[in-house]
């Protein structure tokens, strides 16, 4: 029963024509796997309706091969052989009866049109909007603004026939040809399509008119707008232009789904943003329109939700990333099951998978992409034909992750760690500085564990081989995580060596001294943090010591600063929160075995005077007890996580809820893949 707090939450809403069953927003997002691999984007999205979301949209959807982005898989309706898919897509969300939605797109000076082999276009004849990709777009004539709107009310045409409720026109994330005409930046025309507001605006109106044209009152038609964009010289503002746009359209859409831009500031990660950061941007819009408006902002709380919808900020509850976390979060909420909705925690993995092209990931979500392929459902236990025992060392996220699937499927669990608290790695990590939503990670499969009568947890138990091999327990799974090492191993240098005896005066620690508090209310010193992992540890590292009172300096042999997180968003930010701590960047600077750095473009030597290198580099897995088991030849034994391949967080969870699945469906789990149909 729906706890009368968060009933409002399940009004139906009525978007033009169409009503939504709730007040639950599926936002469009990338889920990877673009028009070529439907069978996994039906099964993920159609998961989303069955847990709940009253509106389901799909992602960015490529309008004709003159917008193709290439290496991005995204959806397509070029032409009428598309509609079956999508027919298939829509049929598949309205099942559950949710309304299903679909972005239209353009991608103007974003698409380069590299399969297709057409020239980019846009408002002006300027580079494309990626600066290390050496195109330029051609200036579009009105001949070839006439053409894009024909091509993108045939695309509306196809998407009506393909059953969707509501046709979205796209003018966000400076990701479409509308957000490139509206810019003054992109926008350098002379004609009716440029100067002023008015003319900018125009070819976003005429595109709207269109839609609603094709729509004929018989489907929504959503506008998804970026209001703002922070950081962006000469870019739109939520007290200006950006306000302005919305004012002048204000009644004709059906709905306004409105975001910041770009993708970096819609999609912060947690480290730098809080949940609903981006209301202060959109909060202007429900004052200019009567029409119902809908938000995102990494929303998990349903308080939160509630309060959003009665003080009049927002009339639907936008999000993308929390229901890749939680595809079930509203029906959580509607059964009073609060406790537990799988909250995102805002580290981007997710995102990180667009940059490789690749089906979405999650760290909260092992099931996720996995729904049509292996058969994986987040919420429905395992259907498990022989109930058995197991016995479980370790309790960081491949550890609880494997001892939550196992027992929901009504299995016995004993889980074993010699640590004083549950959580191993990201308990450690949460306490480094932005990192604190880590710890939903293990709060989240603590409490699901806490609440079964077979799942029994031993926290400060160390267990020798002899202990784990006569434990009566069908299956033994090890997951005992890795070290940081300590030996200048790192993903640059394969080399060990030995920092104690090479330099006495500069000692080396490791992240996991720094995590375990080695240098707390120590003097200040002053302390070279060189980063041969490249992900968010250094940094997170670098600026725990600044804040302590040490003097720091970042290092690296990468051409850039914490590399992967280009990938996941919030390199930017690590850089700007360095630099305002004082902590001075090294990049392309390498550490030579002799202990000097040197340049790695000149070959100079870089002085950096240093008491102390905190060295961040490879781990080694934790896997003595896994090995003198396999030499007392234990039957029934696994191992998963770091303990395997150190890796992210979500390998860990991945990994811990593969070996689970496999132990209750056998050694091998088949797995579907997409075959291409030959047009002989």
């Amino acid at each position: 029963m729906t706890d009368p707090r968060y009933s409002i939450l399940f009004e139906p809403v009525k978007i033009g024509p169409v009503t939504a069953p709730n007040r639950f927003f599926a936002a469009p997002h990338a889920t990877g796997h673009g028009w070529n691999q439907p069978h996994g984007a039906i099964a993920l999205r159609a998961m989303k309706a069955e847990g709940g979301w009253g509106t389901v949209a799909i992602q960015m959807t490529e309008i004709a091969p003159d917008t193709d982005m290439a290496s991005h898989p995204m959806e397509r309706i070029w032409d009428d052989s598309d509609i079956p898919r999508h027919s298939a897509q829509a049929e598949a969300i309205k099942k559950h009866g949710s309304l299903a939605a679909i972005e239209l797109a353009h991608g103007g000076m974003r698409a380069r049109n590299i399969t297709t082999g057409f020239s980019a276009i846009g408002p002006s004849a300027l580079p494309v909007l990626r600066p290390e990709v050496p195109t330029q777009a051609r200036e579009m004539s009105l001949a070839d603004i006439k053409a894009f709107r024909e091509s993108h009310k045939a695309a509306a045409k196809r998407a009506k026939q393909a059953g969707y409720d509501i046709l979205y026109v796209y003018a966000a994330h400076d990701l479409s040809i509308l957000s490139h005409f509206l810019s003054k930046r992109t926008n350098q025309r002379v004609d009716e399509y440029g100067g002023s507001l008015n003319n900018r605006l125009r070819l976003f109106k005429e595109v709207l008119q269109d839609t609603l044209e094709v729509a004929a009152g018989e489907r929504a038609v959503a506008v998804r707008f970026s209001v703002a964009e922070p950081g962006v010289s000469n870019g739109l503002t939520h007290d200006g232009e950006g306000q302005d746009v919305v004012e002048a359209l204000a009644e004709l859409p059906d709905l306004w789904d409105v975001n910041i831009s770009g993708w970096s500031n819609d999609s912060a990660t947690a480290r730098f943003s809080e949940e609903g950061h981006q209301l202060p941007y959109t909060d202007f819009v429900k004052s200019v329109t009567t029409k119902p408006v809908v938000g995102v902002g990494r929303f998990t709380s349903p308080d939160l939700m509630v309060s959003l919808v009665k003080k009049g900020r927002l009339d639907l509850i936008g999000a993308a990333r929390p229901s890749i976390a939680d595809p079930f979060l509203p029906s959580k909420i509607k059964q009073d099951r609060i406790e537990d909705i799988r909250e995102c925690i805002g580290c981007n993995i997710c995102v990180s998978m667009d940059s490789y092209g690749l089906p979405v990931r999650c760290t909260q979500n092992p099931t996720i992409s996995e729904e049509w392929r292996r058969g994986w459902h987040p919420e429905a236990p395992a259907i498990s034909r022989n109930l058995q025992s197991h016995l479980i060392i370790g309790a960081g996220p491949a550890g609880l992750e494997c001892a939550v699937t196992l027992s929901r499927a009504g299995h016995k669990v004993t889980i074993a760690d010699s640590a004083a608290e549950a959580g191993g790695r990201v308990s450690k990590e949460a306490r480094l500085p932005g990192l604190s939503s880590f710890s939903r990670v293990r709060d989240y499969r603590m409490q699901q564990l806490s609440a079964k009568a077979n799942v029994d947890i031993y926290l400060e138990s160390r267990m020798n081989s002899e202990e784990v091999a006569s434990f009566d327990a069908d299956n033994r799974i090890i997951a005992t995580g890795a070290q940081w090492r300590n030996d200048l191993v790192g993903s640059t240098n394969f080399t060990a060596g030995n920092y104690a005896e090479e330099d006495g005066k500069v000692k080396l620690l490791t992240p996991d001294d720094i995590m375990g508090n080695k240098l707390e209310d120590q003097p200040a010193r002053s302390i070279v943090v060189y980063d041969d992992d490249h992900f968010y540890i250094a940094s997170s590292i670098a600026e725990s010591l600044a804040t302590a009172g040490h003097t720091v300096a970042y290092v690296t042999s990468m051409p850039t600063i914490a590399t992967w997180t280009d990938h996941t968003l919030d390199q930017q930010r690590i850089i700007n929160r360095m630099v305002s701590l004082n902590i001075e960047l090294y990049p392309n600077v390498l550490r030579k075995p002799e202990g000097e750095f040197c340049c790695t473009l000149t070959g100079k030597i870089i002085n950096l005077d240093h008491t102390l290198l905190v060295f961040i580099g490879a781990r080694s897995p934790v896997s003595d007890l896994y090995s003198e088991l396999s030499k007392l030849n234990t039957e029934n034994l696994y191992r998963a996580g770091d303990c395997v391949s150190p890796g992210i967080i979500q390998a860990a969870v991945l990994s811990g809820h593969t070996v689970a699945q496999q132990i209750l469906h056998g050694e091998r789990i088949p797995a579907k893949r997409e075959q291409i149909t030959l047009q002989l």
